[in-house]
């Protein structure tokens, strides 16, 4: 499982590998940049990677001052495809993907705003 060993505005450090553009953590690798069809609205079709991986529970942190939306539509989506999700500023977000030990957790992180 991949670890968080820092984030602060528009930088954040996975496995002792910094980046500087939005990442998606999932169990074996990081994709980054993650772009969004709209920077700061969810939709679904941003999220292909993280559904074809079936996770339990998605974290999805929404910028250090939680600028982004996640619609309803998109939170009921996952919920009917069997995937909980959590929708937090990126720091609260990492903090619970960094307690996560017995799930299989992908966190979507939008690291600025």
């Amino acid at each position: 499982m991949k670890r968080i060993e820092s984030y602060s505005f528009g930088r954040i450090v996975i496995d002792g590998h910094p980046y500087t553009k939005d990442v998606i953590i999932l169990p074996d690798k990081v994709l980054s940049p993650w772009w969004r069809k709209e920077g700061h609205l969810l939709h679904m079709e941003d999220l292909q990677e993280v559904v074809a991986e079936k996770p339990e529970l998605l974290i999805v942190g929404c910028g250090y001052s939680g600028v982004m939306q996640v619609p309803e539509v998109v939170i009921n989506k996952l919920k009917a495809l069997g995937i909980e999700s959590r929708v937090m500023r990126t720091t609260d977000a990492v903090t619970l993907f960094n307690s996560i030990k017995d799930r299989k957790c992908i966190a979507a992180l939008h690291l600025t705003c």
